[in-house]
């Protein structure tokens, strides 16, 4: 048997999924635009947001972490400039972005 055949023959193991690539997944699938749809600015926004909710509460017992707290405050920065950016080009999306996440009182 040659490599090629034993390669055909092998069958792929599927790894197992963590808890965070699940969530991930779901937050994907709740925010896309089509199908294979993972880099519009929904998607983008909705990925910030859950990763700035995850570090806020992160920050409740570590008050002193000050290296992630600058990664938070680039993060926020960066769903700010994307929200602006979807604001201007699609504000029916904005809208309804805002809405699902909360982002907004």
């Amino acid at each position: 048997m040659s490599t090629a055949e034993a390669k055909k023959t092998e069958t792929k193991v599927k790894k197992p999924t963590t808890q965070k690539q699940t969530a991930k997944t779901k937050v994907i699938k709740d925010f896309a635009t089509g199908k294979n749809d993972t880099g519009s600015p929904e998607v983008q926004i909705a990925l910030l947001t859950d990763r700035i909710n995850g570090l806020s509460s992160h920050f409740e017992t570590h008050k002193k972490d000050h290296h992630s707290r600058r990664g938070l405050l680039i993060m926020v920065g960066r769903r700010k400039r994307l929200l602006e950016y979807l604001k201007a080009k699609n504000p029916e999306s904005y809208a309804e972005v805002i809405k699902k996440l909360g982002l907004r009182k």
